[in-house]
């Protein structure tokens, strides 16, 4: 029996096109779906969930990044397992959520709990075996570290591209911060999920491209994680703040993902 009350379907190339009446925010939310072709699956089989940035919503990394190509080409080569990807809409609120709890609605529950049981509801080799990983961009790199630290008993690892480090930096992005800023109930660093859980905390690795405004805030992170002494993994690449980049290194995370199986 479904968990939720509503959920509408309808299948667009290569993805599953999801509608579900989200049970933390209130309303309905859409999320987007690849599955590999049915002599891939198995049970126990992993789920990526990939966040994306401001302005966008669930086709972006579909439409704009790629993704279900570059995971198919990276299972085509026998350099990972198949996965299944789940890539949702952070909510749609104004330009951008931040992934957080809201006062009238939970962005944070929406991917943490509802994104994973539609999931898992839809596709039912996606089982209590199933490794869930996290990685996202910009303000979805932001979701990424923060939930991945957030909820270790949920995530086998995460992942950061160009990311938003600290909820202020939303600021740079958005139309109405200040609205943002008082509708948001947690407005609280990566770092700080990453300290407190540091004992329990998963494999995470971050990447950010050399010319990328974000750029400087990544560099203080990765420092304030090696003088804390905790292990990450840190990578520059050539590009800026585009789908060029995200595009170009997403495969980079899916390979991280598959060592830690």
């Amino acid at each position: 029996m479904s968990q939720f009350f509503t959920t509408e379907t309808a299948p667009a190339g290569n993805l599953q096109l999801i509608t579900v009446k989200s049970n933390a925010l209130g309303h309905r939310a859409d999320l987007s779906a690849y599955c590999p072709a049915p002599a891939w699956l198995s049970p126990g089989m992993p789920l990526v969930i990939l966040l994306h940035g401001v302005y966008g919503s669930h086709w972006a990394w579909s439409a704009k990044g790629g993704a279900p190509d570059t995971l198919e080409t990276l299972m085509a080569d026998d350099i990972i397992r198949p996965m299944i990807l789940a890539m949702p809409s952070d909510g749609l609120y104004g330009d951008g959520s931040g992934y957080v709890p809201h006062k009238k609605a939970n962005y944070e529950k929406w991917i943490v709990e509802d994104v994973v049981q539609v999931m898992k509801e839809q596709f039912p080799v996606l089982t209590a075996d199933s490794p869930i990983f996290i990685a996202g961009l910009s303000m979805g790199g932001y979701g990424a570290l923060r939930l991945g630290a957030k909820y270790p008993q949920v995530f086998r690892a995460f992942s950061g591209m160009s990311s938003i480090t600290e909820f202020g930096q939303m600021a740079q992005f958005v139309s109405n911060y200040p609205q943002l800023q008082a509708d948001a109930l947690e407005q609280d660093p990566a770092f700080d999920w990453i300290l407190k859980n540091q004992n329990n905390l998963p494999p995470f690795r971050f990447d950010c491209g050399v010319d990328d405004p974000l750029i400087a805030h990544n560099r203080e992170l990765h420092t304030a994680l090696q003088a804390a002494g905790i292990p990450h993994v840190y990578e520059e690449y050539p590009g800026g703040h585009s789908w060029e980049y995200w595009s170009r290194y997403l495969g980079r995370s899916l390979v991280w993902f598959e060592g830690c199986c």
